[in-house]
């Protein structure tokens, strides 16, 4: 039997609990889970990808461990289905918070589908409890002082802590 390869893309800017929250879910489907962040070269992102796969590796490597999967992470800067080839993915993993996610991930995942009929994508709704957590607005929250503690882990708040004090 093949082994099952899941990309999940992202911006993880930062990685929060509703990401740790599909990771988790990911990890039981999968034998090797590629998380791939994104770098949009016209975007300002808070942390560096460097910063992002080093933050990426501390909260996600527990996870992997404990369902004993393989745990990759890469950058890319191009199409992501690119990024799933080069991965030797199969399957695309996508969260789904609400109708309005659904909508958008629909005509990605034709797109792709288009582009790449070999990886399917998989989408996994968000839990009840971090449904309403974006990465977009925990920026906002932190740059405005505000306790982001509830909607990432220790380590990623330390490391907003540590820029914002900068």
């Amino acid at each position: 039997m093949s082994k099952k390869v899941a990309l999940y893309p992202g911006s993880f800017d930062p990685i929060t609990f509703g990401h740790l929250d599909i990771v988790h879910r990911a990890c039981h489907l999968v034998d090797e889970l590629v998380l791939a962040i994104g770098v949009h070269h016209g975007k300002a992102p808070f942390f560096t990808p460097e910063e992002r796969h080093d933050l990426i590796h501390a909260v996600v490597s527990p996870i992997a461990e404990e369902t004993e999967t393989e745990l990759k992470v890469v950058t890319f800067d191009d199409l992501v289905i690119n990024a799933a080839k080069r991965s030797d993915a199969t399957i695309m993993i996508r969260g789904l918070r609400d109708g309005t996610d659904f909508d958008y991930e629909m005509q990605l995942a034709g797109i792709n589908e288009t582009l790449a009929p070999e990886v399917q994508t998989i989408y996994l709704p968000s839990g009840s409890s971090v449904r309403h957590i974006a990465a977009s607005l925990i920026r906002q929250v932190a740059v405005m002082g505000g306790d982001i503690s509830p909607f990432v882990p220790d380590v990623v708040k330390a490391a907003f802590d540590k820029k914002l004090s900068s």
